[in-house]
């Protein structure tokens, strides 16, 4: 039986930067969710803290996962945050229950 691929990603944009990050970062729903192997792709703020983002992901395969670390709109986006958002924390996640 082949495993889902969690991810949980946390973006947390600089003081000043919250609009522009959230922007850029909206810009990856439509083209990742129209990957191959992608089954959840979602984008949620933080009640407590508008400069927290989350990205909830769920992945057919690692490869495919790979695959999208790679695309060109996460590079796009790369370069747009550059010095707008503290660094990534990216957790990949086992379902035990």
């Amino acid at each position: 039986m082949k495993s889902i691929v969690h991810v949980v990603a946390h973006i947390e944009a600089l003081p000043g930067h919250e609009e522009t990050v959230r922007q850029v970062l909206e810009t990856y729903l439509v083209p990742t969710r129209l990957e191959k192997g992608c089954l959840r792709y979602d984008l949620f703020l933080d009640d407590s803290d508008p400069k927290k983002f989350t990205f909830i992901e769920e992945w057919d395969s690692k490869a495919d996962l790979e695959l999208h670390s790679q695309s060109a709109h996460i590079a796009a986006g790369r370069v747009a945050l550059d010095g707008k958002k503290a660094p990534n924390w990216v957790q990949l996640l086992t379902q035990i229950g």
